[in-house]
């Protein structure tokens, strides 16, 4: 049904994009049918690139995901500088009608006049579109970011001034993001010296067989407390979330499935808890904050790890000092962050709900179209401080 839904969607798209770039800048003729044609078979290669990774092997189907999601963000981008030329088209229409004589229709243009601006438009929309689609391209497939940020918390023990905790979030392996991708986060990480490492969901998008080998990097994070993992969305996509549960074991991750444990220093601690994703509801395999809570001391701190933002409100009535939180990928394509503000509560960074605050990781991949645009990727360093 999702991709019923898509596809007609892009259908629709792909429309508005014909008649503007197509249809409005051509004569009738074997130059118009070869653009049409052009932009069908584009089509089909976007459908294609999301239907292969589902019926196909994730790696075999890399040849046609690239492609096919780089056209996908062409062609938004594409639809979205047209879409915003309309008010000028409205604009010049009702201008011409101003300067008519009283009670008469303007006199048509001449259809050369008109193929002209409409030419003019079109290479606005594709110039503006290969600026938007060059930045993000090389925002996406760069070397994530490294934030750096303090975040006091209270009652936490003086004897945890500086720990830090890398947060990263939404690597998605797939088929257009393989090991060099984890072999470069794990090494980004490592030069941090963290003291903790959470990675906060959405690591992959395929099966063990498939992206087993790529995921194998992550044996190499090096830190004192250890790495911890909590599930995202994405792994409750594929075929066995199970399975990649016990890979992540198996390659010296610690899993918070709806439970915490104690961090220490000493007599000092903080609480480390970590929730399934919401995801989970429809696997059997629910969020359960009360069980994640469970047996931990009044007196200190707790972080929860939970992989979308939203999760936020259950944690403040429930009192926990900090939430790190990954999903939103910062809105990764301006301006659809605006659909994302509607459906959670921050896009990124440190802000605060009620007691709780809450950090917000832009993730170090991308899902869809290899693009980033007014969000590059990160790996952040929360640096704990007492008050």
């Amino acid at each position: 049904m999702f991709i019923v839904i898509l596809g007609s969607i892009l259908g629709l798209m792909h429309a508005y994009v014909w008649k503007r770039m197509v249809k409005d800048t051509t004569a009738p003729g074997r130059f118009r049918i070869y653009c049409s044609l052009a932009l069908a078979a584009l089509l089909i290669l976007l459908i294609a690139a999301l239907i292969m990774p589902r019926v196909f092997d994730v790696t075999a189907s890399r040849w046609l995901a690239w492609p096919g999601y780089l056209w996908f963000g062409v062609v938004a981008y594409l639809f979205l500088t047209l879409l915003a030329l309309e008010p000028v088209r409205l604009g010049r229409r009702l201008w011409r009608k101003r300067q008519a004589p009283s009670e008469s229709e303007p006199e048509p243009e001449s259809p050369e006049r008109r193929v002209f601006l409409s030419r003019v438009a079109a290479v606005a929309a594709g110039t503006a579109t290969a600026g938007l689609v060059g930045t993000g391209l090389v925002n996406a497939l760069g070397p994530p970011q490294t934030l750096r940020v303090p975040v006091r918390l209270p009652r936490l023990d003086p004897a945890f001034d500086g720990f830090r905790v890398a947060v990263v979030s939404d690597i998605h392996l797939g088929p257009l993001l393989g090991r060099a991708h984890t072999e470069r986060i794990v090494r980004m990480i490592n030069e941090t010296e963290p003291d903790l490492v959470a990675v906060v969901g959405d690591l992959v998008d395929g099966t063990v067989a498939e992206l087993g080998a790529a995921a194998e990097p992550l044996q190499d994070l090096v830190a004192r407390e250890g790495a911890f993992f909590v599930t995202g969305n994405h792994e409750y996509f594929v075929e066995d979330t199970a399975e990649w549960l016990r890979e992540l074991e198996r390659l010296g991750l610690q899993l918070l499935r709806n439970e915490n444990t104690r961090i220490q220093r000493g007599g000092a601690g903080f609480h480390l808890a970590g929730v399934n994703d919401l995801a989970g509801r429809s696997h059997a395999d629910p969020p359960d904050l009360d069980r994640a809570l469970r047996g931990l001391r009044g007196d200190d701190p707790t972080v929860l790890l939970a992989h979308q933002p939203v999760q936020v409100e259950e944690a403040a009535d429930r009192g926990v000092a900090l939430q790190i939180s990954g999903h939103t990928h910062g809105g990764q394509m301006w301006p659809f962050h605006y659909a994302v503000e509607l459906a959670q509560p921050a896009l990124a960074g440190l802000s605060t709900v009620r007691d709780t605050q809450l950090y917000v990781s832009r993730g170090a991949g991308f899902w869809g179209p290899p693009l980033r645009v007014g969000a590059k990727p990160d790996i952040s360093v929360l640096t704990l401080q007492s008050r």
